[in-house]
């Protein structure tokens, strides 16, 4: 992996798109730090749309900020506990995911190891990487979805496009602050289902 001289990274090429999603706000409630499994649900057609994906053969891949460990609200196995419900929730929806990756750590927060400048923290691209490299993913045809502007300034790093959804933080976000999105979404959704379907007409245009 190297950066080009757009400041875009480069790597070898995956064989299929993705959808990559956020959690918090995106695919579950906005609460705040999660600091225990009971705390996090899931937003209302969220299953649908991950079985969506799974129907349509795209792989489904959460990425998400969880400063709350540097920060030392919660512990990786209170993350780990509360990965696990949240793939019991999905599979009460007849759903699943094919991917979920976490960046546990905060720049100026914490105490090392979790408190580091790290290439994993959205928006820099490293989970979105590792997704690649583990599952055979082409990155340029990928849809990042999320409520935030760093979900959204992702994307474009990684030669992808965007949506941001109207859930969690994201209708503040595009009704007040959207002079101030780092980028522009390719797509403003309602809530995720909205979003996948638009990604999966994108990825098949």
């Amino acid at each position: 992996m190297r950066k080009g001289p757009n400041g875009t990274y480069t790597w070898p090429v995956g064989s299929r798109p993705a959808v990559f999603i956020d959690r918090d706000g995106t695919l579950t409630e906005e609460v705040g730090y999660v600091n225990h499994p009971k705390r996090l649900r899931l937003l209302a057609r969220s299953g649908e749309a991950i079985r969506r994906l799974n129907a349509a053969g795209v792989p489904a891949v959460v990425v998400t900020n969880q400063a709350g460990i540097a920060r030392g609200y919660f512990t990786e196995d209170i993350l780990h506990a509360t990965n696990a419900e949240l793939h019991a929730l999905l599979r009460a929806e007849r759903a699943h995911l094919d991917g979920l990756y976490f960046c546990p750590h905060h720049p100026t927060a914490g105490e090392p190891p979790f408190r580091m400048a790290c290439d994993c923290r959205k928006p820099k691209p490293g989970l979105l990487l590792k997704a690649a490299a583990d599952l055979d993913l082409d990155l340029r045809r990928s849809v990042m979805i999320g409520d935030k502007g760093s979900d959204l300034e992702v994307a474009p790093a990684v030669g992808g496009r965007s949506v941001l959804v109207l859930t969690g933080y994201g209708l503040g976000e595009w009704e007040y602050r959207r002079d101030l999105l780092p980028v522009t979404p390719d797509h403003v959704a309602t809530d995720l289902l909205d979003a996948v379907e638009w990604a999966l007409k994108a990825q098949a245009a």
